[in-house]
């Protein structure tokens, strides 16, 4: 195994794995919200996201990981620990369809769940929806979200911090 004897390229390989957590979990919360919804307005442009927004955006992805790990691997052991687990959008009924009962079952309360967590934070479904879009499109917005998760998870990790755990329904 080799090692790395530079601080520098250490901490730009740590982040470098973390940015790319980062886009994975934002590809995994897009799994699970779709970006139509029904009665959801077509705008011809989204307004800006604000600095809040971010924040927000950030906590609730945080606050939806570690429940979307626990119910992805609920719902493949539901499944015979199969490495087929089929999409699963949040606002399209049809996506469960494919799920055996208990899999339905989790993937439903992880949706309802997340919700509450999103608009717990302030935002709606739609707005965090839209946000998602725009946060895919544009490298500052990553930047800006990546800098806000990394300040959340490291007040988090201080002694007495709140930390929040996944709402129970």
């Amino acid at each position: 195994m080799l090692k790395l004897h530079y601080p520098l390229l250490k901490q730009r390989n740590a982040r470098m794995l973390r940015q790319s957590l980062i886009v994975s979990s934002l590809t995994a919360v897009t799994i699970f919200f779709s970006t139509f919804t029904p009665g959801t307005k077509a705008y011809a442009q989204n307004p800006p996201i604000s600095g809040t927004e971010i924040v927000n955006y950030a906590k609730s992805v945080l606050g939806m990981e570690a429940g979307r790990q626990i119910a992805f691997d609920e719902i493949k052991k539901s499944m015979g620990n199969s490495d087929n687990v089929p999409k699963i959008v949040c606002n399209d009924p049809n996506s469960f369809n494919a799920l055996p009962g208990r899999a339905k079952n989790i993937a439903i309360d992880y949706c309802n769940r997340s919700q509450k967590i999103v608009e717990s934070n302030g935002l709606s479904i739609d707005r965090f929806n839209e946000m998602t879009l725009e946060i895919q499109k544009s490298e500052g917005l990553q930047q800006q979200l990546y800098n806000e998760l990394i300040k959340i998870q490291q007040q988090q990790q201080q002694p007495g911090a709140n930390k929040r755990n996944f709402p129970k329904n």
